[in-house]
């Protein structure tokens, strides 16, 4: 019988509680939802995705982006000692100048998706900041295995694997994601330990393997800790607590949907996007466009001038709880939530159910 759960090592990074709070934005998992989490013996992650939206007019939207972030990691190391990181896209067109002010300002880790973030040991050299890829298959693990073991004699720190489940952008096709053919996250993680496992003996490191995308109560975490992965990430229960900076209405949206309000996007990003359907979705799927002006450039693939709308604008437009001109990403499982609680009282529960799970064997 355990009374505990193991803690999720990463080098020598320990996370009392194996559970890292998803990195989500914009502007949804601030100092304020990190700080609470890493309180509570988790991982708490800071989303650098938006945080230049509404920059000042005597500042570039790369030096107000750098400002924001070194504000809110400031924030939270105020709040706890815990173990506090950065979640920073590949696809922002400031994700170099992210990376750097994310080192200077001595995060944890970073965690790092939508794209393959192949230079990011470039972009880090010399610090002990950990280093967490985000992959949605074996095939892009080996990628970004063999190509930093090349270029810079290293591995990942650890490994999040993300399955189709997941909120927000997601590394999978559209017609998979709707027609559910896409693999299942617990084939993708047991894949990619089998990856991980043959680069892991080569160089005689620990990647700890970390599953994404669909986890939502003890007996989720307890069935990918029985398969190998050292820690799940959760983002779509942190959404629905109190210490969650979102307006009531975006929470509303979470304790409201059902079944058929969860829908997959074509987002500007470039990847499908899962997402609650709103009437702002609704006119641009239906091929609406809304015209904007950018003074930002914030994403490397975004065709400014052929894109139907700016999704960095709809979601900021849900973080000023004007919910007909939004667009709120959530996971799958979203239809789950039923209340708001406190991040404490979410952390005991998940810890107790994986608990009560785990002893059951």
């Amino acid at each position: 019988m355990i009374d505990k759960l193991p803690p999720l090592a990463i080098g020598n990074l320990k996370i009392r509680i194996p559970i890292i709070q998803g990195g989500m934005g914009v502007k949804v998992s601030t100092a304020a939802l990190a700080g609470a989490v890493a309180i509570c013996g988790g991982a708490g992650t800071i989303a650098s995705v938006g945080l230049g939206h509404g920059a000042e007019k005597n500042m570039t939207y790369v030096e107000f982006s750098n400002k924001a972030l070194q504000k809110e990691i400031r924030k939270a190391k105020k709040l706890t000692r815990g173990v506090v990181g950065v979640n920073i896209m590949v696809a922002l067109s400031n994700y170099e100048e992210m990376v750097h002010t994310a080192v200077k300002e001595k995060v944890d880790y970073i965690i790092s998706g939508a794209g393959l973030p192949l230079s990011l040991p470039e972009y880090t050299k010399g610090s002990s900041v950990k280093l967490i890829p985000v992959v949605s298959s074996a095939r892009s693990a080996e990628v970004i295995l063999k190509s930093w073991s090349r270029r810079y004699k290293r591995l990942p720190d650890a490994i999040v694997v993300e399955g189709p489940m997941a909120g927000g952008h997601l590394g999978f096709k559209a017609e998979d994601l709707i027609e559910n053919t896409a693999d299942s996250l617990e084939k993708i993680v047991a894949d990619v330990l089998v990856m991980v496992e043959k680069y892991r003996g080569e160089k005689d490191a620990e990647i700890p393997v970390i599953a994404a995308g669909g986890i939502f109560d003890g007996k989720d975490i307890a069935r990918f800790l029985r398969l190998g992965a050292k820690g799940v990430q959760m983002g779509t229960r942190f959404v629905a607590t109190t210490e969650c900076p979102v307006p009531d209405t975006f929470k509303e949206l979470y304790i409201a949907a059902k079944k058929d309000d969860v829908v997959i996007i074509k987002s500007p990003v470039g990847m499908p996007g899962r997402a609650i359907n709103t009437s702002f979705i609704n006119k641009t799927t239906k091929g609406a466009k809304v015209p904007f002006k950018c003074d930002y450039r914030c994403l490397k693939s975004c065709d400014v001038k052929n894109t139907p709308y700016c999704i960095a604008k709809a979601m900021c437009n849900a973080m000023l709880g004007d919910m007909d001109n939004a667009i709120v990403f959530a996971g799958e499982n979203v239809v789950r939530v039923k209340e708001i609680v406190s991040v404490k009282e979410l952390m005991d529960e998940l810890v107790n159910e994986t608990i009560k799970e785990l002893n059951k064997a």
